[in-house]
């Protein structure tokens, strides 16, 4: 695939949402990300992720009055009220779900080929009318995670970790700028976590494509992202590099044992790195 840099960016700025009975899933959330970078985003369960991951692509719409979003040149939301065209927006940037949300009975070729979905007319990706050029395009996606000779296979038969890479191609065929993965490893073993973070990291470093992930294993942040943001009760507490992550200032962070943040597999590589 032809190499790529990506002009856009992330700028969150002052981002609140509420929910129910005052419950508050994001705080004043204020930080940016730069073009052609590589971020983790995180915290333990209910920090606020997921929540604030949505709340970039226009799936959720902040509190009335709170602050805005811009990918790129674009404004996703401000004030609390999602742009009208959200939907064309949305053409540049990569959603990876953790739980996959590819159509099973397809094959892999056709869930990677539902990327170009933004870009051909309504009536060909009704009937599934694509045209050779674009389905060699898919191939060479797949080619890059490593998975085209699986391209014909129906995607419910493939590994959870397969069709995780299924859905980085995805983004890719997408033509997407920014990537912004929710957990995209929590359901994997060790093994396909590592493949999965091996192939955002490679995408991120040879096409310039934006990246922000979150995770829950700390380890997973070291290794591959930069820099990290960190969030407890839907505030950003912490924004710097990642190998400045110690065992001793997460406990600060978190006010709990990295036994809890970490996976206990790779707890002692941590606590030694």
């Amino acid at each position: 695939m032809t190499k790529q840099t990506s002009d856009t960016g992330l700028v969150i700025e002052n981002i609140t949402k509420s929910f129910g009975r005052g419950a508050i899933a994001l705080k004043n959330t204020d930080f940016q990300v730069v073009p052609g970078e590589m971020v983790a985003l995180i915290g333990a369960s209910g920090s606020g992720k997921s929540t604030l991951l949505r709340h970039v692509s226009g799936f959720l719409a902040a509190d009335v009055g709170s602050g805005a979003i811009r990918v790129g040149s674009n404004m996703v939301q401000k004030n609390g009220q999602v742009h009208r065209q959200i939907r064309r927006m949305r053409s540049d940037i990569g959603f990876i779900f953790q739980q996959f949300n590819l159509v099973g009975r397809m094959s892999v070729l056709t869930n990677v080929l539902t990327g170009m979905l933004p870009r051909v007319p309504l009536w060909r990706s009704l009937f599934g009318l694509f045209t050779p050029q674009e389905k060699q395009e898919a191939y060479e996606a797949l080619k890059v995670i490593g998975i085209e000779a699986l391209a014909y296979q129906r995607a419910s038969t493939l590994s959870g970790g397969q069709q995780q890479r299924v859905a980085i191609a995805r983004c890719l065929v997408q033509k997407a700028k920014i990537i912004l993965a929710d957990e995209p490893i929590a359901s994997l073993d060790p093994e396909s976590a590592r493949t999965v973070m091996d192939i955002l990291a490679k995408i991120n470093r040879d096409h310039g494509i934006t990246v922000l992930v979150s995770l829950h294993q700390v380890q997973f942040a070291r290794r591959y992202c930069p820099r990290t943001i960190a969030l407890r009760m839907g505030e950003v507490i912490y924004d710097g590099p990642s190998a400045d992550l110690t065992p001793q200032h997460l406990r600060t962070l978190y006010g709990a044992s990295v036994e809890e943040l970490l996976d206990g597999t790779e707890t002692l590589e941590f606590v030694s790195a």
